[in-house]
């Protein structure tokens, strides 16, 4: 366990140190414990499997077999907005 007194808790990176190696630091003033930092245990990432929709298959829906391409539609656009 490390003790370390409040001017010494500036030393952030120190106190990162410690506490990703898991130590257990005592914070001190005056030789008075004032508190504890304690590591947290490492959670484990949640690894649900996350339901997407079909995308392919809404698209089939809606324009079937088309293919269609945006520069396709860019071009469509314009020339009925000249009119």
């Amino acid at each position: 366990m490390q003790s370390i007194t409040l001017r010494q808790l500036r030393d952030t990176k120190q106190v990162k140190k410690w506490l990703r190696a898991g130590v257990h630091i005592e914070v001190c003033e005056r030789r008075e414990v004032l508190g504890d930092l304690v590591p947290r245990t490492p959670s484990k990432p949640d690894r649900t499997k996350i339901e997407w929709p079909d995308f392919e298959a809404r698209a089939k829906a809606i324009f079937g077999d088309r293919v269609t391409t945006i520069v396709d539609d860019l071009i469509r656009d314009r020339e009925e907005s000249r009119y």
